[in-house]
C-alpha cells in the first residue's frame, strides 16, 4: 500500500504516543505501516525531517488563541503550547528539539513574536525566553511523570503544576521591560 505523507505522520506521531521518541525509528515505523523502511525516504530525506513534521503536526493539533491583549495572547500561546507538548508522550523532547535545530515548530515563536512586537529588538529575544520557559517546564513535567510511572523514581505524583506562577513571573518582567521603554 502507498501511503500519503500526512499518513505516515499521523503514524508517527502515534508511535511516538505509544512507545516513546526512543522507539520512533524508521525500522519501527516502516513495520507499522507494512513497509519496508526505505520507502519512508521517499517523504523524509532522513529521521530528523520525519521528527520535524511529527513536531509540526503535534502543533498543528492544538487550538491556539485568538488574538487579545498581548498578556493575554502570551498567556494563552505559552499554555495552548504546554498542553500540546504534555498531550503526547516524549512531545515536549520532540517539539523543543525541532524549534532549537531550526527544522521547524515555529509557529509558537512566531506567535510570540507578533504579540510583542512593540517591544521592538527585545521581541525576539522575549518570545525565545518565554519558549525556553514553557518547553524547560514541560520537559521537566514529562520525565518526572513518565519516571514515577515507570518505577524509576520513588515520588507522588506532583499535585499541581507551578506552570502558571513561572509564566506570571516571566510576563512580570515583560511588562516592566514594556514600562521602561514607554519611558
Amino acid at each position: 500500500m502507498r501511503y500519503r505523507r500526512e499518513d505516515v505522520v499521523a503514524r508517527a506521531v502515534d508511535v511516538l504516543d505509544t512507545y516513546g521518541l526512543a522507539d520512533l525509528t524508521m525500522r519501527r515505523l516502516g513495520a507499522e505501516l507494512g513497509v519496508r523502511p526505505s520507502a519512508l525516504y521517499h517523504h523524509f530525506v532522513n529521521k530528523q525531517t520525519l521528527l520535524a513534521a511529527v513536531a509540526d503536526e503535534i502543533l498543528a493539533r492544538a487550538s491556539w488563541p485568538a488574538d487579545d491583549s498581548w498578556e493575554e495572547q502570551v498567556a494563552a500561546t505559552c499554555t495552548t503550547l504546554r498542553d500540546a507538548l504534555l498531550a503526547y508522550r516524549d512531545g515536549a523532547e520532540v517539539v523543543a528539539t525541532v524549534w532549537s535545530f531550526g527544522l521547524g515548530a515555529a509557529y509558537p515563536y512566531e506567535a510570540l513574536v507578533a504579540a510583542l512586537a512593540d517591544l521592538g529588538e527585545l521581541a525576539p529575544v522575549a518570545a525565545r525566553t518565554l519558549l525556553h520557559f514553557v518547553y524547560g517546564h514541560a520537559v521537566d513535567e514529562q520525565t518526572h511523570l513518565q519516571a514515577a510511572a515507570a518505577g524509576a523514581i520513588d515520588d507522588e505524583p506532583r499535585d499541581a503544576s507551578d506552570f502558571g506562577v513561572g509564566l506570571g513571573i516571566v510576563t512580570a518582567g515583560l511588562q516592566l521591560a514594556r514600562a521602561l521603554r514607554q519611558d
